[in-house]
């Protein structure tokens, strides 16, 4: 049955410009020099300069409204729906880079060296196998199989019929791994392995034979889910070997690496990402010093000649034709643009500025000591409240933004955490319960890690009392393993 309904819905919308506003935020300092170098370019009526150009009344009288009519015409920008906005509003993907740079500091230009990438240099050293050329087709083809941390993650059956479909080239699984086994003796050592079992197994064979080398293979190769377990006693009543012995090979492959092509950095490139801070505090004096980086971009200012171009038109349209009226209303078009963008810069630089300070006048003692036990219990609505913002907009600063410190470069993102009660019934932030977590973890007897609710008991009698299921919620987001797997020899 089909029924038909009315009812009321509230929505908000964001203008087009609104919305670039937002996205001009939310740019980490590089990305927002890159967008300035873009507009430069799509813009002619936006030039380099700090030249302020006389506000020119092209939009108050009666022809500018005419203008303006006419232009309607051409553009048309429907506002958009916030809710579709918002979904794709966190933090960008955006390259980190290296400048710790301020106003005062010389103009330095480290040069990167554009390495191969972890495939090409696979690719390389096939060249130096003993093979034949279809062999090296194959070793080729599962290169280029190969993921970024170094594994070979496609089954040999696939790969076959992969082969035999899309290059016609024939082959057998047991040929394919022939060559895979030409393919394990690349560097990185490890790379080419099916599973985290055979990674290790090509490591330790990779090493000089002596017995702690044999018994670590031993343990990788007959016992490897009780080693993943940590069953040590059952390893060793297997094995029958001393203590000392069993120590030495766990210690031998706690030196491997699980993930062999992390270290060449995967595509290539992730060596040269690294961190440009948009903001750097400095203590002078006992005072904080706030300095907001960018001294690539340019000043701005509008192009006199398309200002020119609408008052020739409007001082003389009655004898304009139908050519220089498009002009006119391609100017004006490029003109409220160019003054838009450089306003909305002004807006960036202020919301920047307001957000960040707000942050170091509620953290003060920490950016005076650099004491993470000084940090205040902060959430986002905190500093919106502060500065009269909507949440969303602190948001976007505090998740792409980095601050350099002289305790190190932080993402703003960093100082904000929820609050608990300790003992005394004092606020403490979750960060401060996270970091006495973390110390009570590194302290503990290693042959006798504690318990998540051992962990609680502890953490109670240091004057943080907590939950288990807390501890357990902390642990994971610190990345410590449970009690059995932090056990060791």
């Amino acid at each position: 049955m089909i029924k038909q309904s009315l009812y009321q819905k509230q929505l908000q919308k964001l203008s087009p410009q609104q919305i670039q506003l937002m996205k001009l935020i939310q740019l980490p300092i590089l990305e927002f020099e890159e967008a300035v170098k873009n507009e430069l370019e799509v813009n002619p009526a936006l030039e380099e300069g700090s030249e302020k150009v006389e506000e020119t009344q092209y939009g108050s009288d009666e022809q500018e409204r005419e203008i303006h009519e006419e232009e309607t015409e051409f553009i048309q920008a429907e506002d958009l729906n916030i809710d579709a906005y918002l979904s794709d509003d966190e933090t960008p993907g955006y390259k980190m880079y290296s400048n710790n740079q301020s106003t005062d500091d010389e103009e330095k230009v480290i040069p990167f060296a554009v390495p191969y990438s972890f495939h090409e240099q696979l690719v390389d050293q096939i060249g130096m196998l003993p093979l034949n050329d279809h062999q090296e087709q194959l070793a080729k083809y599962l290169v280029g199989c190969i993921s970024g941390n170094g594994y070979l993650r496609r089954e040999l059956e696939e790969v076959v019929d992969d082969l035999a479909f899309n290059m016609n080239v024939m082959t057998t699984e047991e040929e394919l791994e022939e060559v895979l086994i030409y393919i394990h003796q690349l560097d990185p050592v490890g790379v080419g392995a099916r599973n985290l079992q055979e990674c290790l197994l090509i490591q330790l064979k990779r090493k000089s034979k002596n017995f702690t080398r044999d018994l670590a293979i031993s343990i990788i190769e007959n016992y490897f889910d009780a080693f993943s377990k940590k069953h040590f006693k059952k390893i060793q009543s297997k094995l029958n070997c001393t203590d000392d012995e069993l120590r030495d090979s766990m210690e031998l492959i706690s030196k491997l690496n699980p993930k062999p092509g992390n270290s060449h950095g995967s595509s290539g490139l992730k060596g040269q990402q690294q961190i440009i801070p948009d903001f750097e505090i400095r203590i002078v004096d006992g005072e904080i010093e706030l300095l907001m980086h960018g001294r690539n971009v340019p000043d701005l200012r509008v192009n006199k000649s398309y200002v020119n171009m609408i008052q020739d038109y409007k001082g003389n349209k009655q004898n304009q034709t139908k050519k220089n009226k498009e002009a006119a209303l391609f100017a004006k078009q490029k003109l409220d643009s160019a003054k838009w963008f450089i306003d909305a810069i002004k807006q960036r630089h202020q919301t920047l500025n307001v957000t960040i300070n707000a942050v170091i006048d509620r953290q003060r003692a920490y950016f005076l000591t650099g004491d993470e036990a000084k940090l205040k219990p902060m959430i986002l609505k905190d500093i919106a409240d502060v500065i009269g913002m909507d949440i969303s907009t602190v948001s976007r600063v505090a998740n792409s933004k980095y601050i350099q410190t002289p305790y190190g470069t932080k993402l703003i993102k960093e100082f904000f955490s929820e609050s608990m009660k300790n003992a005394e019934g004092e606020d403490v932030s979750t960060r401060e319960l996270k970091n006495k977590l973390k110390e009570i973890v590194e302290a503990e007897n290693k042959k006798k890690p504690l318990t998540d609710e051992k962990l609680a008991k502890a953490m109670k009698e240091a004057g943080y009392p907590i939950a288990r299921r807390t501890i357990a919620k902390y642990r994971e987001q610190l990345n410590i393993p449970v009690a059995r797997m932090r056990k060791k020899i």
